[in-house]
């Protein structure tokens, strides 16, 4: 059989995706499930697969990125070498940033009863609006509710509190440092 084994870790966690042609899919499957049975391996779906990323605060697209928002806001501008080459949208990127950024994605953990969920609009103590929920789950690793909000920049800071509005009622946040979990790609990238 041949295959493309690749270790980005999209999820956090210490794995890999595995590449097959189309008709090599199930059999590999079935193969990798009877295999894995002596080390209690279960199958999992894309829920799973984003709420571990969800701990991570790890960005995906049409969720914590897209058209509409820049790197530096989403804090991925170490991946951006701006200054490399030309490419589309870095005359416009590089405007947004020189003018100052106005909104950042952070973590943030309930502070009451409440799941936060895309969409949600995200609200200062005072009922001011300062972003949106782009993703929002229970962390099982914590047994807590967590997400990932654009906030305007001045309430970026960890230790901010912030509410949620959820289906009309308020519900306290609190900005937070993240990854929400440590794992062990995290705890190699602090060395």
């Amino acid at each position: 059989m041949t295959c493309l084994v690749a270790r980005t870790g999209y999820t956090g966690e210490d794995g890999f995706e595995i590449f097959v042609p189309h008709e090599q899919t199930a059999p590999l499957w079935r193969e990798l499930m009877e295999r894995g049975k002596s080390f209690d391996v279960k199958p999992i779906g894309l829920g799973a697969r984003d709420t571990l990323r969800t701990e991570m605060k790890y960005s995906l697209y049409g969720q914590e990125i897209d058209d509409n928002t820049t790197p530096y806001e989403a804090g991925l501008g170490w991946a951006v070498k701006a200054d490399a080459k030309d490419f589309i949208g870095r005359e416009k990127m590089l405007a947004r940033k020189a003018a100052g950024i106005q909104q950042k994605l952070v973590g943030f953990k309930m502070r009451e009863k409440g799941i936060a969920r895309h969409d949600y609009k995200v609200l200062s103590i005072d009922n001011k609006e300062l972003g949106r929920v782009t993703s929002g789950t229970v962390s099982p690793t914590l047994n807590e509710n967590i997400g990932i909000a654009y906030v305007l920049a001045d309430f970026a800071q960890p230790g901010q509190e912030i509410c949620i509005d959820i289906r009309g009622r308020l519900v306290k946040a609190q900005v937070v440092e993240t990854p929400f979990v440590q794992t062990a790609l995290t705890k190699k990238k602090q060395k």
